[in-house]
């Protein structure tokens, strides 16, 4: 945003600007006492996705200020419909009281900061997330026929990389179905189209080889495993996309794992399509193979659950292993109900552990709900470690 459009702005819409030429393409939740506004351009395009009335606020050159807002109250209900239809959202918090403006002198004018960048692929807020769905954020960089791929959840620290043949992109796309792709025009995304954010060229292999052996404290990164260029690059953009996305501030996320693609069963788009694994043509999971077969009673069980139908085994003896739990427990029908029950209503740990983590590095996070969760899973924990200690025992090399 040029400085011509921000001339002769009041002190606060001055803040807007500012806020604005950081951020440009994402709507700027704009924090005003109990509402945060919208102005401009930003105004126009949330009324019309959230169907709440446009208005304006005074002038600027001349001009009637656009605004729309919503009550601080219902922010998460609004940001959820906004990042389910695509959009990034700053939020651009009062980081001052209006006590301690006062106590400045002159004119009062409360600081204002972006603390938080919402996009589909950085969300860490327990309200916004899909309890049962991973929300992945994929970076690609092509290099001479290949690509380099990275993806993360970032609401469960997971990260892992690989190394594929461009024709093999869409089965990858395919099977992570992910909620934001940081890519180039120049990679076809396909049905994923909508879903690619360009956040510009990735650092330089060597750099970015640094940057990651920086952030996991390890002297190379070869301590991982033996990464290609493009991998690490794709590894460091998908950070720097999420450091900025938390103003600075980066999650911890665990180690990048280079993900194994033998033993799985590839499937192009048009074969996932036809088959309505996770979600039918509508959208919805009524009708899906996942919704027939849920019967989990924990979010991260039904994470796994659509990972292991997403990816499914094309190898006999782990189909058989897998079964064999199964099968045990089946035999078991008390202990089943034991761990079922041990499980039912347990928290979702990975995420409340990422939020604590976050809260650690950066003040105003900390949420004692979330040091509840923790407490409640590690209870939950135990009650399923003694309700499958008389099985074990019994049999040490028992399938469970």
């Amino acid at each position: 945003m040029n400085s011509e459009r921000a001339a002769g702005a009041t002190p606060a819409m001055a803040q807007w600007f500012r806020a604005k030429a950081d951020y440009p393409d994402a709507l700027v939740f704009f924090r005003m006492g109990d509402f945060y506004e919208l102005f401009f351009e930003d105004a126009e395009a949330a009324s019309a996705a959230l169907d709440i009335a446009l208005t304006a606020r005074g002038t600027h050159q001349g001009e009637p200020i656009a605004m729309c807002g919503v009550p601080v109250s219902q922010r998460d209900t609004y940001l959820t419909r906004l990042i389910r239809r695509g959009f990034r959202v700053a939020v651009a918090e009062q980081v001052e009281a209006p006590e301690a403006a006062k106590a400045r002198g002159g004119k009062v004018l409360i600081d204002r900061a972006v603390v938080r960048l919402i996009t589909p692929g950085t969300i860490t807020e327990e309200a916004l997330l899909d309890s049962g769905r991973a929300s992945l954020l994929l970076a690609l960089v092509p290099r001479a026929g290949r690509v380099g791929a990275a993806w993360l959840d970032v609401s469960t620290a997971s990260f892992e990389t690989a190394d594929l043949a461009e024709a093999e992109l869409a089965a990858l796309l395919g099977r992570l179905d992910p909620a934001e792709i940081l890519s180039a025009a120049d990679i076809e995304l396909g049905p994923h189209e909508s879903r690619r954010t360009d956040p510009g060229p990735p650092p330089p292999a060597e750099l970015a080889r640094r940057d990651l052996a920086r952030l996991f404290d390890v002297a190379s990164l070869d301590a991982f495993g033996a990464f290609t260029d493009h991998e690490a690059q794709a590894a460091a953009a998908a950070l720097r996309y999420v450091e900025r996305s938390q103003a600075g501030t980066l999650p911890r996320i665990a180690r990048p794992v280079r993900a194994g693609e033998t033993g799985l069963l590839a499937m192009d788009a048009a074969t996932r399509a036809s088959l309505d694994l996770l979600r039918t043509a509508d959208g919805g999971e009524a009708g899906s193979l996942f919704g027939a077969v849920r019967r989990t009673v924990t979010a991260a069980g039904a994470r796994m659950l659509a990972g292991w139908i997403a990816a499914p085994l094309d190898a006999i003896g782990p189909l058989q292993a897998r079964q064999a739990g199964w099968q045990s427990l089946l035999d078991a029908p008390g202990t089943l109900a034991a761990l079922r029950g041990a499980l039912r209503g347990a928290p979702d740990l990975a995420r409340a552990l990422v939020r604590l983590g976050l809260a650690g590095r950066k003040a105003g996070r900390l949420s004692p709900r979330d040091l509840g969760q923790v407490r409640d899973s590690l209870a939950a924990a135990r009650a399923v470690a003694e309700g499958l200690a008389p099985a074990v025992a019994a049999d040490p090399m028992h399938p469970l």
